[in-house]
């Protein structure tokens, strides 16, 4: 008996979703809640579980398909099933197997065999991995997989083809071989993933939408460097994360926007919306590319507490594991691209936000204070805005307010 597996629900007003990888191939066992394949949404990858155990059915939608939701994905058959599906691949190898040898010269087909499910079959291998596989020449069954449950990563091919012996020169090479090998110019042309197909798009409509502009200040670190530096330890004991940077300018920016409330407002058609609240959209990478979950109500947390959450962020989405309603809302964002090394930057409002923080590297440079040239880590901050709400005069005051507060923590203390 088979069970189906569909698309679940995603979240509020997502309808569909790409399939990304099949973690289960046909034949595999399942167990209870395990993840059978990975779809990605326009914000996050979901993976989906299985309902029931027993064993990897058929496959009915293919990577790279757009799927909707309640849409069926797969079957699972039940244990007595396995008996009869093992069986399934023999009579597609006897038959005419010089198609599938033609099919894996060229790197198409890969995926059309339902019933390769051993670790190392060109079906149980992801798209990028099958792509490393082809352009290294590396057999999967000798590569020790590093990933889950054993499975072989695209990292894995490229170590297990570096460590490969140089085999010795062919005596007479091929002659079409040579120029494609001298020229040294190859593409890939590779689709775009549904995330990074989202961001592209909400990007263009905020620069299509707002009236952009963006105001500079720079900001001493120098007191900020001191504090945590002498803090830092006693800090990291007593709540078990770091201390870095972003929990001083998150609580300062939640200052800051109730000083200037419209730098946490939004336009809902020809209405203000203001908030008595600051939702912050943290920027934090991710394998799929950029992502903004939110730290709720961090007006209202420690500088403990918005470093615990913005950890944990960062770790989990670097494993693919935020959720969606982790990413909906946010008031404000703040983006840290110093962490990369960026000097400056105009980052882009991320919509219906009408404005976003752009921090940046610190680096050591001359600045005249009380009439001495002094060396002080200066730090640059941008602020992109909407115009078309807030004032050049407003968000020059937000950024002399945050500017102020993380010269003297102090006033973050006592609410100045």
């Amino acid at each position: 008996m088979a069970t189906e597996v569909t698309v679940p629900v995603l979240g509020e007003s997502i309808t569909e979703a790409t399939l990304g990888e099949w973690l289960k191939q046909p034949g595999d066992p399942v167990a209870v809640d395990e993840p059978i394949a990975s779809l990605e949404t326009d914000k996050v990858s979901v993976e989906v579980p299985s309902p029931v155990a027993g064993v990897m059915g058929q496959h009915a939608v293919a990577v790279g398909d757009t799927v909707q939701v309640g849409a069926m994905l797969a079957t699972i058959d039940s244990g007595d099933g396995a008996a009869a599906s093992a069986p399934a691949p023999a009579p597609a190898a006897t038959a005419t197997p010089a198609a599938p040898a033609a099919k894996d010269e060229s790197g198409a087909g890969y995926g059309d065999q339902p019933g390769a499910g051993t670790s190392d079959s060109p079906a149980a291998l992801s798209p990028s991995v099958r792509r490393a596989v082809l352009e290294h020449g590396v057999d999967p069954g000798t590569v020790k997989g590093t990933g889950r449950d054993g499975r072989i990563t695209k990292e894995d091919v490229t170590a297990a083809a570096s460590s490969k012996p140089v085999p010795a020169p062919a005596a007479a090479p091929a002659p079409a071989a040579a120029p494609a090998a001298a020229s040294g110019r190859g593409e890939e042309r590779v689709r775009m993933t549904r995330l990074r197909q989202t961001i592209a798009k909400r990007l263009k409509e905020a620069q299509n939408t707002a009236a952009m502009l963006t105001t500079f200040n720079d900001v001493d670190m120098t007191a900020v460097i001191e504090a945590r530096a002498k803090y830092k330890d006693l800090f990291e004991k007593k709540h078990g994360v770091r201390l870095g940077f972003m929990g001083f300018f998150v609580k300062a920016a939640t200052m800051a926007l109730r000083d200037i409330p419209s730098v946490n407002a939004s336009i809902d058609g020809d209405d203000i919306v203001y908030h008595d609240y600051a939702d912050i959209s943290v920027a934090v990478s991710s394998p799929g590319g950029l992502v903004v979950p939110v730290i709720r109500d961090a007006d209202q947390m420690s500088v403990a507490t918005i470093e615990k959450t913005i950890g944990d962020f960062g770790k989990r989405a670097k494993e693919g594991a935020l959720k969606m309603d982790e990413m909906k809302g946010g008031t404000f964002t703040i983006s840290n691209g110093g962490v990369f090394g960026s000097l400056m930057s105009t980052p882009i409002i991320n919509p219906p936000q009408s404005a976003v923080l752009g921090l940046h590297r610190i680096e050591e440079r001359p600045v005249v204070v009380n009439g001495q040239i002094v060396i002080r880590p200066m730090m640059y901050l941008a602020l992109s805005y909407d115009h078309r709400l807030i004032d050049g005069r407003e968000a020059v005051t937000f950024l002399v307010a945050l500017k102020n507060a993380i010269e003297d923590p102090t006033r973050i203390l006592i609410d100045l």
